[in-house]
């Protein structure tokens, strides 16, 4: 991964492929023009003050995400001089958006993929800045190139990822700089690793494979971690994963990783939707549907990195991670529509649709999380259609239990640059998953198929317990182009709200 380091060099003398600088529009009524960020000054001295007009004339615009390259002025050791645009200029020229920050080092990052090293000289403020700067870097470096061999390219566009960046202006000998910066480091690099899962495909990333990473994680970070296989699952009476994992020929698993603090007050438990794919089991999926269900294991990987993100850090927290781990698939063996699941908690389910598998994994994990009366849970997953069409491909989607619970995970989100947007549980939505045969339907009424889902997810939390539930389907996987430090394919969504609401819960910050 790119090495960061912090600098108080100036840019001028500094050996490098290229200098970043950020600019911004200035919306203001005494300048309707493009800004050049704190930062930059010995760069913008270097052209006489003139930068600004310089990049118009190149056509930049200070927009977000918009990057233009000039040749670095004489006198300079790099030779390349690649302005970022943050967006709208903010009413104090040191007070620029963590987010926005974040978003434009990755562009550049993203940029510099071939270059062996660049600065960056963008706002630093506070140590924050630099923890959103680094960030930002190593999430926009990022290239998942494990299956490139055959073309040679064996990285973004054939070129390796930037290999360092130095942040100027940062501190390297001030303490809250390189905790900043070592924070970014570790949950970014957890975050790298949760796009990895995300992105091998499923003949390499099957229950069995997924809970052998997670066994060689926790034991290098010293965390706890048991697995239970089909027999374990069978003896403990899992019904809901065991069913969701009867139609294939990997079996399914449920993976539990326990990090304990001995200075903590509060316990969490993450729960995470593991489908290594999802075929849609008996209630086959379309023509279309079927070529992204590999990401279909995205909340399993986000809450298993930022569970080893959490030991990796030393937060004073307990934290438990539960993978709840299958694939879906048809067979003679599958389970089908109008099957009875009896699961870990004792209640029945019809089964009246095999593709509604998400939501039978997570019941069995979240009852076995409750067992351990954590003071939250958190449940991850890509879990419904209906919240994409509802909150599109970027934003995801918040419910829980108790209302101050879903503002503090709704809030810890939008802090750390993952856009959220909490949402009911509207008790009428229940009556429809009410079933003559068994104690409730794993489908209800399909207008609010996202709420649906929560509401029987719901029915799985111990009584007492705060419960939020995270449907990330939309920004999991990204179809489209990489934009900001988001790339195409796995994301890592949901992994920075987790890191944040378990540093929260250390702080007593949480409510």
């Amino acid at each position: 991964m790119t090495a960061l380091t912090l600098s108080t060099a100036a840019a001028p003398g500094l050996r490098a492929d290229a200098i970043v600088i950020g600019v911004a529009k200035d919306t203001s009524a005494r300048s309707q023009g493009l800004v050049v960020a704190p930062g930059a000054e010995a760069v913008d001295k270097a052209y006489d003050g003139r930068l600004a007009g310089v990049l118009e004339t190149l056509g930049a615009s200070g927009a977000e995400g918009e990057v233009t390259k000039l040749p670095a002025p004489s006198g300079f050791k790099a030779p390349l001089v690649v302005a970022v645009g943050l967006g709208p200029r903010p009413e104090k020229d040191t007070a620029y958006d963590a987010e926005a920050l974040r978003r434009a080092a990755g562009v550049a990052a993203r940029t510099l993929s071939g270059a062996k090293k660049a600065a960056f000289a963008l706002p630093l403020s506070e140590a924050a800045d630099a923890g959103a700067v680094g960030e930002g870097v190593l999430l926009g470096a990022y290239s998942f190139d494990a299956y490139k061999e055959q073309s040679g390219a064996k990285a973004k566009n054939g070129k390796a990822p930037l290999a360092e960046a130095t942040l100027l202006g940062g501190k390297p000998r001030d303490k809250a700089f390189k905790a900043a910066v070592e924070r970014a480091a570790a949950v970014a690099e957890e975050l790298n690793r949760a796009r990895d899962l995300v992105n091998t495909p499923p003949n390499d990333l099957n229950p069995e494979a997924f809970a052998a990473v997670a066994q060689a994680a926790a034991k290098e970070h010293g965390i706890k971690v048991q697995v239970l296989d089909e027999k374990a699952l069978t003896k403990g009476g899992y019904g809901g994963i065991l069913g969701v994992g009867a139609g294939s020929a990997a079996g399914p698993r449920l993976v539990k990783l326990s990090y304990t603090s001995s200075k903590a007050t509060k316990s969490l438990a993450f729960v995470g939707k593991g489908i290594t794919y999802d075929s849609g089991g008996i209630s086959l999926k379309p023509a279309g549907h079927n070529e992204t269900m590999k990401c279909d294991m995205a909340g399993a990987a986000a809450v298993f990195a930022a569970v080893v993100a959490a030991a990796r850090l030393g937060l004073e927290v307990n934290v438990t991670g539960w993978l709840a781990l299958a694939e879906n698939m048809p067979s003679g063996s599958a389970t089908r529509p109008g099957d009875v699941l009896r699961m870990y908690s004792g209640k029945t389910v019809e089964v009246l649709n095999t593709d509604a598998e998400g939501r039978l994994v997570l019941a069995d994990a979240l009852w076995a999380a409750s067992q351990e009366k954590p003071d939250a849970i958190i449940d991850v997953a890509t879990l419904t259609g209906a919240m994409m069409l509802a909150l599109g491909s970027r934003t995801y989607g918040v419910m829980a239990n108790d209302d101050a619970f879903r503002a503090a995970v709704h809030e810890a989100a939008e802090e750390v640059g993952e856009p959220a947007w909490p949402m009911p549980l509207p008790e009428h939505l229940r009556k429809g998953m009410d079933s003559a045969t068994a104690d409730i339907a794993n489908m209800g009424e399909r207008m609010g198929g996202g709420l649906v889902a929560g509401l029987f997810l719901r029915e799985f939390v111990g009584e007492g317990i705060a419960w939020a539930h995270l449907d990330i389907a939309g920004p999991a996987f990204n179809e489209g182009g990489p934009f900001g430090y988001t790339p195409k394919g796995g994301t890592g969504t949901a992994v920075r709200t987790l890191v944040r609401v378990a540093e929260l819960a250390a702080a007593g910050d949480l409510g």
